[in-house]
């Protein structure tokens, strides 16, 4: 017998096996095996879903973009009828025998009868194989518009205290649009959503390996749920430090009630000069001058803290640095722009902070802008994204905190968004238009006048046809009504009844001062990303509703909480928490919070003469030759090796990923041996020159240099030994001795940290 006979024949045994399966389940002798409708298996509803189970159609499998030897699947299933048409009538329909299920590619490849590069995904008589072959053996049926659908997933128990080495479990339970509901765990996605605290296996059975909020997520048919598991640490905290915890408003009661669950002690408060510190270059990006550090400290009224918080609320520094984070946000860049734009557009922004227009109201303006780019600033908001699908992804990444652009092409893998809900929402800009300049970013005023079509819709690739215009959940727009379908946007967008919108801007807004979001990363709230305290996030949304979206209201609520005075102390029980806000976790300076931190102190500002074009070269500009602090540079592109190197936002995409707080190597040798510290430090016009005329007396002068770099003076020793070193170096060295003083503290962690 050749080997090909061979091999034939050990084919027909094992599909005679298969066939002898499946006709006892037909006969009812396997009832489990039965479809989602209690008849024969459907489609949509059981197929597909033990395709996705067994990973066949994964991005790494038959779901990839070429699919794999010659098969291709949607991936994850977003498209049954192409599925259905390539499993049933591609490759002349081998991949099925009605006649003889068992012989089907479907089957024997999967199960390993025959070589398949993906090895076992089913096994043989498994529920599943018995459920794949009663469909064949039922002709196969396809995708209808009857089948009934899934609209919502439950996981049973929604949230479980737990303890380090349990094992337990969780269910899944899809809810249909008929009403029906169906126990769906396993032919569920399970994963993770922190590997540290619990691990899932592919039943929904989960380990728990530490303590901490973990959290499983379960996908089904697009769709996710959450199930929640709190882990307490093993330490002891006694009750009266909850009793007595310090808390002003709700923000503190939410966080130690998160903090005693957890069995973690809070940390004292921050002493008065590194409170003022952190909040003046939270908010104004500013440090605080030696006298307002003095004057602070000096004052015993308990109220000077929130004095303080209104007064840097109401400073022009700080209309600068929150007009430069929205900047960010709204990309605001000469790579784009010419700069009448980008002055146009930076000054549409500054304007709204600085009257504190409420943000639903300043997003509203933004979305609906038309008219010209130079009049009407917000309208560069589609200058910078001129197509349907950008104007979308931007929107939804800028306003709501999720990320769509996977569902562009399939159903998103992580989310519950599909390909179609993606071009119903990206359908309501398909009226945008824009006419005037058109050419390079280097040529023309940039002059755009943006206007709305009565007619035009965005084809859906996958169709061929436009999807009805709709908001993401949200209902269907009349696609024939001419009126510009941005104002319906813009009214489901800033609703308070909106799940995204006030969670995603208080989210935003709390990271911006607590240092680490309640949801990480910022922009990134889908289901699967949970929140680390779903109640305190439910507050701010709740308060910033209440308040009319008044973000300053927001900040002083934050500000003048108790847990944003603590201090960076660890504690034995809190020592490793950077999420739950028992200390100040130190975070490095922003690039440009940083810069200006260094001018202040050095009274040397930058200058800035040259932009960066996105080909590579260099443009002079005088446009910023009045600027003295790089929180007011409208623009991204103008070049500075500092704000680079230090991982300035280059606004190129709209993602707080975009810029980088991390340390490295290159800016340690920057600041040790570069030009904007020493370089600064050693000009003969610069504050250490005053200094040394204006503090004859050494321990003066190295007071002054500690509260100016870090709100405090120097401790005894600190100032023993530097006094003496200075009186050591006589007049003659007493420059150089007073730069490497300046050197040390602009170098020092405790500097370059905000702490």
């Amino acid at each position: 017998m050749s080997a090909e006979r061979g091999v034939g024949a050990r084919v027909l045994r094992w599909g005679a096996w298969c066939v002898a399966v499946v006709l006892s389940a037909a006969a009812g002798t396997v009832a489990w095996a039965r479809g989602a409708e209690g008849k024969d298996p459907s489609f949509r509803n059981d197929v597909l879903p033990i395709l996705s189970k067994a990973g066949c159609n994964g991005g790494g499998c038959h779901g990839a973009l070429a699919g794999k030897g010659g098969f291709r699947l949607s991936l994850f299933a977003y498209n049954p009828e192409a599925d259905h048409l390539a499993i049933t009538r591609e490759s002349q329909g081998r991949r099925i025998e009605v006649g003889e299920p068992g012989l089907s590619l479907l089957l024997t490849k999967p199960t390993g009868a025959v070589p398949h590069k993906g090895g076992r995904r089913i096994e043989p008589g498994s529920e599943n194989y018995q459920t794949l072959a009663r469909w064949i053996a039922a002709g196969a049926p396809g995708p209808g518009s009857r089948d009934k659908k899934v609209v919502r997933l439950a996981v049973d128990p929604p949230e479980q205290e737990v303890t380090p080495g349990q094992k337990v479990s969780v269910r899944v339970t899809a809810e249909y649009d008929d009403g029906s509901r169906r126990d769906v765990t396993r032919w569920s996605r399970f994963t993770s959503t922190d590997e540290t605290v619990a691990s899932v296996d592919g039943e929904g059975g989960v380990t728990v390996l530490g303590p901490g909020l973990g959290a499983v997520t379960a996908w089904y048919a697009s769709q996710i749920v959450l199930a929640r598991l709190v882990a307490p640490h093993p330490h002891v905290v006694e009750g009266a430090v909850w009793e007595a915890g310090p808390g002003t408003n709700q923000i503190d009661r939410l966080i130690l009630a998160q903090l005693r669950r957890l069995r973690m002690a809070p940390s004292p408060r921050a002493d008065d000069g590194t409170w003022l510190r952190r909040m003046m270059l939270d908010t104004a990006g500013r440090l605080p001058t030696p006298a307002e550090v003095r004057g602070f400290v000096a004052d015993t009224d308990p109220g000077k803290f929130a004095r303080w918080v209104d007064r840097m609320l109401g400073s022009e520094e700080f209309v600068d640095a929150w007009t430069y984070r929205w900047s960010d946000v709204l990309l605001v860049s000469g790579a784009r722009l010419r700069p009448a734009s980008v002055k146009a557009y930076h000054g549409w922004i500054r304007e709204r902070v600085a009257a504190n227009m409420p943000w639903d109201r300043m997003v509203r303006e933004l979305v609906t802008a038309r008219g010209s780019s130079l009049e009407d600033g917000a309208s560069n908001f589609y200058a910078i994204h001129q197509d349907p699908e950008s104007m979308a992804e931007n929107v939804s990444q800028a306003f709501l905190g999720l990320s769509i652009n996977c569902a562009r092409c399939h159903n998103h893998p992580l989310e519950k968004w599909t390909n179609d809900e993606y071009y119903r929402f990206a359908n309501l800009f398909a009226r945008v238009r824009a006419k005037g300049w058109g050419g390079d970013a280097r040529n023309g005023d940039g002059k755009r006048t943006v206007f709305v079509e009565p007619r035009g819709d965005l084809i859906q690739p996958r169709t061929g046809k436009p999807q009805a215009p709709a908001p993401l959940d949200g209902e269907a727009l009349d696609p024939s009504d001419p009126r510009d379908r941005r104002e319906a946007l813009a009214g489901w967008l800033t609703s308070p009844a909106n799940p995204y919108f006030t969670r995603a801007i208080a989210n935003r807004v709390w990271a911006a001062y607590m240092g680490v979001g309640l949801v990480e990363p910022v922009d990134d709230l889908r289901v699967s990303n949970p929140a680390t305290n779903e109640a305190l996030l439910s507050a701010l949304s709740g308060f910033l509703v209440a308040n009319q979206y008044d973000l300053r209201a927001l900040m002083r609520w934050i500000l003048t909480s108790e847990a944003y005075a603590r201090s960076g102390e660890p504690l034995a029980s809190n020592r490793d928490d950077r999420r739950h806000y028992s200390r100040h976790v130190a975070r490095r300076l922003p690039a440009e919070v940083l810069s200006d931190a260094i001018t202040a102190v050095t009274g040397v500002p930058d200058r800035y003469t040259e932009l960066a074009l996105s080909d590579g070269s260099t443009e002079a500009t005088t446009q910023f030759a009045h600027v003295t602090r790089s929180l007011q540079l409208a623009d991204s592109s103008v070049k500075s090796y500092f704000l680079r190197t230090f991982g300035r936002n280059q606004r190129e995409i709209t993602c707080e990923c975009e810029r980088s707080n991390q340390p490295s190597l290159v800016q340690v040798l920057h600041l040790s041996n570069g030009s904007t510290v020493n370089g600064k430090l050693a000009s003969p016009d610069g504050r250490l020159a005053l200094w040394l005329k204006e503090f004859p007396d050494d321990v003066r002068l190295v007071e002054e240099a500690y509260l100016t770099c870090l709100a405090r003076l120097p401790r005894t020793t600190e100032k023993a030994a530097l006094v003496a070193q200075l009186a050591a170096a006589g007049a003659e060295g007493r420059r150089e001795v007073a730069e490497d003083l300046l050197w040390s503290l602009l170098t020092s962690r405790e500097f370059l940290f905000q702490h």
